[in-house]
């Protein structure tokens, strides 16, 4: 058989780059890059032009930092070498280098980086949430407070809700990549709150990419990352609840909006996502 005849039989799954998969079904870092400067902007009353993007894996937020403003400058910190190979050649070298020459990888513990002081430093995608103990949080916000700017903020995400403690799938159609986003919750442990997850995706061709990500760790809830944040030298925590409202439909569901406004109090939900935000 030729090589020709044996990749036109390949199937959709076995051709596929599951970080350019991650990239479409999880990430927006257009609404992120526009969160964090305009959270910045309100609380520090100047624009932010450094960031520090921990648990990078791709450095897509990153390389979209640095694109928002000539200006602007980022370093990505993870310790997963073969992920960082794949962000420095498909989003930064990829952009050109005056957005390469912006971004700093560095393959290193994020618990070991506290320089360059920044404007931000953020850990999104529920990264953070790896570190199951107190103690271990603690001092990743620790250090993360010390590689702050005087002015810093630290920005985190964190998902929750009624749903969130059961083993469940949930599917989201990928537009116009004739693929669909699998989000599995494997299982979930009410006595630790350890938690197991996973990423598959579906094709149209009837191939499926069985666990391309899968994660550990614990579901944290939001007074414990406050409590955590506070015990590590934070001066205030925010949190940002998305704001919901009725759907098209004939259906009475709520569905979120993509607009988060700072709040203390909100009904629970089967499923929420907030943004919590930490001044030095």
């Amino acid at each position: 058989m030729s090589r020709r005849n044996t990749a036109s039989r390949a199937t959709r799954a076995e051709q596929a780059d599951r970080h350019v998969l991650y990239q479409k079904a999880v990430q927006a870092p257009d609404f992120e890059v526009e969160f964090l400067d305009r959270i910045f902007r309100e609380l520090r009353g100047r624009k932010p032009l450094s960031l520090k993007e921990d648990f990078c894996g791709t450095a897509y937020l990153s390389s979209e930092w640095v694109k928002s403003d000539p200006a602007r400058s980022a370093v990505g910190v993870d310790i997963d070498a073969d992920t960082l190979a794949w962000g420095r050649q498909h989003n930064l070298e990829a952009a050109g280098a005056d957005v390469a020459g912006r971004v700093t990888l560095l393959e290193k513990d994020v618990r070991e980086v506290t320089e360059p002081k920044v404007d931000i430093v953020c850990a999104f995608n529920f990264s953070y949430c790896l570190l199951e103990t107190r103690d271990a949080l603690r001092h990743y916000f620790a250090q993360a407070r010390e590689s702050l700017v005087d002015d810093g903020l630290l920005f985190l995400d964190l998902f929750g809700g009624t749903e969130c403690e059961t083993e469940a799938e949930e599917e989201t159609e990928l537009e116009g990549e004739g693929a669909t986003y699998i989000w599995e919750q494997v299982s979930f442990n009410p006595i630790d709150h350890h938690m197991e997850c996973a990423i598959h995706f579906e094709f149209d061709d009837g191939s499926r990419l069985d666990n391309a990500f899968t994660y550990a760790w614990r579901l944290w809830s939001i007074p414990e990352i406050r409590e955590l944040l506070e015990e590590a030298g934070f001066s205030k925590v925010r949190i940002y609840w998305e704001r919901f409202e009725e759907a098209d439909d004939d259906s009475d569901e709520m569905e979120g909006t993509g607009e988060y406004y700072e709040t203390d109090e909100a009904e629970n939900q089967e499923s929420w996502l907030v943004y919590i935000v930490a001044e030095k």
